[in-house]
C-alpha cells in the first residue's frame, strides 16, 4: 500500500484518514510505510482501549515527526488498514515527550446522519473528556505523561493541516519548526 500519491486533503475541509487502530482496540498498530503495510506495534494494558478509529492523515508530518494524528467518530469500528475521507470537527490540543501533538477529531463523510456535526463544540462533554483521559492514562502507562491542553473548534483545523501538508512537502525532519 503506497501511500505517497494521495492528497491528504481530497477537497476543501476534507481529509484522507488511513485508520490503524479501530475502536476498542488493545492492539496498537502502525503502518509500515517502508513496506507498505500495517505491523502489530505493542499491546496495551486491559484497561485501555481506543475510544475512536484511530489513524493519520497521509502525506502530513506533525511537530512530533509522524503524521498527523486523526480519531474518527463511528457507530461501529472499521478496521486497520481502511481508507476513509473524514471531515475534521476540531483538534484534541495536547503536548506529548515536549512536542506540540494536535489529533484532529473527525467525522466520516460516508455516514450522512452526522451530516448537521460541524463543531467539536456538539460532542458530549463527558465524552470528549474520555477520549482526552484515553490519551493521559495510555500514554502514563508507558512512562510518557502528557499535557492535554484542551480541546480546539474546527476553525483551528485548517492552520495545523497547512503546516503539516508543508512539513511534509519540505520533508523536515522531528522538531523542525519550518
Amino acid at each position: 500500500m503506497d501511500l505517497r500519491s494521495l492528497a491528504a486533503t481530497p477537497a476543501p475541509g476534507l481529509v484522507h484518514v488511513l485508520v490503524e487502530i479501530p475502536a476498542g482496540s488493545t492492539n496498537k498498530y502502525e503502518y509500515n510505510a517502508e513496506a507498505g503495510v500495517m505491523v502489530l506495534d505493542r499491546v496495551l494494558h486491559s484497561s485501555v482501549r481506543y475510544p475512536f478509529d484511530y489513524g493519520f492523515v497521509p502525506n502530513t508530518l506533525a511537530e512530533d515527526g509522524a503524521p498527523l494524528d486523526a480519531m474518527v467518530i463511528m457507530d461501529e469500528p472499521t478496521f486497520a488498514g481502511c481508507l476513509l475521507t473524514a471531515r475534521p470537527i476540531g483538534i484534541l490540543d495536547m503536548i506529548d515527550n515536549g512536542a506540540h501533538d494536535g489529533k484532529l477529531l473527525c467525522l466520516p463523510t460516508a455516514d450522512r446522519r452526522l451530516d448537521g456535526v460541524t463543531s467539536v463544540r456538539q460532542i458530549a462533554p463527558n465524552q470528549l473528556e474520555d477520549v482526552a483521559e484515553f490519551f493521559r492514562t495510555y500514554k502514563n502507562m508507558e512512562g510518557r505523561p502528557v499535557t492535554i491542553t484542551g480541546w480546539l473548534d474546527a476553525a483551528e483545523v485548517p492552520a495545523l493541516l497547512e503546516r503539516c501538508i508543508a512539513r511534509a512537502a519540505r520533508g523536515l525532519p522531528p522538531g523542525a519548526t519550518g
